[in-house]
């Protein structure tokens, strides 16, 4: 990664931590043990990725920065509500989460699931509000946002993931179910930031959807190999859960190093779809390659 890339990467981390402290609920507003709990749930953790994505995407068409911010806190507050649901003990029944005890440790089951319905609903109302505008495009951003989320999006691949245990999946199936529950809210945070900025013509929405696929894909790629290799510690969750639960993974399908060289070319595809937009997609060029090289 460049230097330049890094600072822009620390920038708008700590933009998007200031825009979602500002856009969440305040906890000393009634029910304070709730908006305590979002606030818990939502701040101060995680590498934001998807933010990072709609911010580079909303660059390539110089978005507005107050829609964008929007857009941003939107996708990652709709990622935010998964984890907590996820990490229940009705779903992967997990502790730890960005370093921290997860939500329904810290708190309780009823209030975690709580915190994820209003963090859902508190999406909508950040990307409704605020920013003068064509309302159709608006309109077209909260659909596929709604979209990404629900039953064909992620929510879908969550389903297929917990009907999938103890399951040997093939690679097709295994690539869908990602596509789903990691792919489509990353493809969501690309072409929402994307869409801040103008109307994309048909081959501007294909690139950016052929660049989104290759990296949503990428990302869950990795994350297999890390929870194969690396420690909680490093991970900031409970690392060798999915082999412990005994889900289908691309390690345990595919094997480490196929699985690496499987990212890899996949950081290329990505790279290459974005051949269209010239040097002014380096952000994106950029991202590919964190998704690919992070370590945690």
């Amino acid at each position: 990664m460049s230097e330049d890339f890094r600072h822009w990467m620390r920038q708008t981390q700590a933009g998007c931590e200031t825009s979602l402290a500002r856009f969440l609920p305040d906890e000393n507003t009634v029910p304070q043990q709730l908006h305590a709990a979002m606030r818990y749930a939502t701040l101060d953790g995680g590498k934001r990725v998807r933010p990072l994505l709609v911010y580079a995407a909303g660059q390539l068409f110089d978005a507005p920065a107050d829609l964008l911010s929007r857009a941003a806190a939107a996708v990652e507050m709709i990622h935010a509500y998964s984890l907590v649901h996820d990490d229940m003990p009705c779903m992967d029944d997990d502790a730890l989460r960005r370093g921290k005890p997860t939500v329904h440790v810290k708190y309780d089951e009823a209030t975690a699931l709580l915190v994820g319905d209003a963090l859902q609903a508190q999406t909508f109302l950040v990307l409704s509000e605020g920013v003068d505008g064509d309302a159709t495009s608006r309109l077209a951003m909260m659909r596929l946002l709604a979209t990404a989320a629900g039953s064909v999006g992620m929510c879908g691949g969550q389903a297929i993931d917990l009907a999938s245990v103890g399951v040997a999946l093939n690679r097709e199936q295994l690539e869908q179910m990602h596509r789903l529950k990691t792919g489509a809210l990353l493809r969501a945070s690309v072409l929402l930031g994307a869409m801040s900025g103008k109307a994309l013509s048909p081959q501007e929405n294909q690139a950016l959807d052929q660049y989104a696929a290759a990296i949503g894909l990428a990302f869950q790629v990795v994350d297999d190999v890390l929870d194969a290799t690396a420690d909680s510690a490093t991970l900031g969750k409970t690392a060798g859960k999915d082999a412990a639960d005994n889900k289908p993974t691309f390690v345990s399908l595919m094997g480490l190093e196929a699985s690496r060289a499987l990212a890899t070319q996949l950081c290329h595809d990505a790279h290459a779809a974005l051949a269209e937009f010239g040097e002014k997609a380096w952000l994106l060029h950029e991202l590919a390659d964190l998704i690919v090289q992070r370590q945690a």
